[in-house]
């Protein structure tokens, strides 16, 4: 297996880019590098209505509705939380998919703007998603959706903190979207060793943004930070869980799948096979990235028509 013709050619690009690595500028270099190169590999973003909100606390988060949805219509809902290695990623890297997600799955959607590393490490990420994800269920009526129907999901460390949400917020939640999520931060998988150069997340990446957010080495091992380590599973929401095959994080996504499976949650995994990691966001270039998109808005509508009415 190979990675697939469009990701070769995407890599070579990069490959010949003139701009550095993530891993070798500050946080701050590497936000506006990350944000340029979603902006290039995006594809068109579909139509929504769109609005700020803030929570008490201080976590701001785009809220997204279909464009054809009625203002007062009762939507299920998926808070969501941005990939980037805890480090970078913001409201804007995510917002194309957002509004794929809004659109696809019929669905309310709340984009959190969480707090990153190194300015605010561990557990800083995982309080504000919890928090954020309270804040729309204790305010679904305000926001016209169904308290009864909202999932979290997120991609990468995104996926992680929705990992970390929905275990600490058990019985509260309907369903729980992790794409190709960061779940163990003892970084000792056979995917790490075989992926961990050339396939644009590297493992000196991993360790550079891992010692922004997660200084200090016994919390590697908190649930909180490596959820694969969490006590139990059992009683969590439902999952899909993403993975890509060229991809260091592979394993532990499809690790995490199965032991969800082995708890007795109701859990689906797809590996795309030829991805690597972050291509959801790059459907302006790699055609897989929305097939995996219409595949997230899928699981998204029935896990939400599952939720009794």
């Amino acid at each position: 297996m190979k990675p697939h013709p469009q990701v070769q050619r995407l890599l070579e690009a990069v490959a010949n880019s003139p701009f550095p690595a993530l891993s070798a500028v500050p946080p701050f270099v590497a936000r506006r590098l990350y944000a340029e190169r979603c902006r290039i590999v995006k594809p068109a973003a579909p139509e929504a209505q769109v609005r700020l909100l803030l929570t008490p606390g201080g976590v701001a988060l785009r809220a997204y509705r279909p464009a054809t949805a009625a203002k007062d219509e009762v939507l299920p809902a998926l808070v969501y939380f941005h990939g980037g290695g805890w480090t970078i990623g913001d409201l804007d890297t995510h917002d194309t998919l957002c509004r794929q997600l809004a659109q696809g799955a019929a669905c309310a959607v709340f984009s959190v703007e969480y707090r990153l590393a190194p300015e605010s490490p561990f557990p800083a990420a995982v309080d504000d998603a919890v928090a954020a994800t309270e804040f729309v269920l204790g305010n679904a009526a305000s926001l016209n959706i169904d308290a009864a129907r909202v999932a979290v999901g997120g991609d990468s460390a995104g996926g992680n903190l929705a990992a970390v949400a929905a275990i600490a917020l058990k019985g509260k939640l309907a369903f729980q979207l992790l794409i190709y999520p960061a779940t163990d931060q003892r970084m000792a998988t056979e995917s790490l060793e075989r992926n961990g150069e050339g396939y644009l997340l590297t493992r000196v990446m991993m360790e550079r943004f891992r010692s922004y957010y997660l200084p200090r080495r016994e919390d590697h091992l908190d649930w909180r930070a490596s959820p694969v380590l969490a006590r139990s599973l059992a009683g969590l929401a439902p999952a899909f869980v993403l993975t890509a095959g060229f991809d260091p994080l592979r394993d532990e996504g499809r690790e995490y799948a199965e032991r969800l499976k082995r708890e007795g949650v109701e859990t689906e995994h797809k590996d795309y096979a030829d991805m690597i990691h972050g291509f959801v966001v790059m459907g302006g270039v790699l055609d897989a990235a929305n097939e995996a998109v219409a595949d997230c808005c899928t699981a998204l509508r029935r896990a939400f028509e599952k939720v009794p009415a």
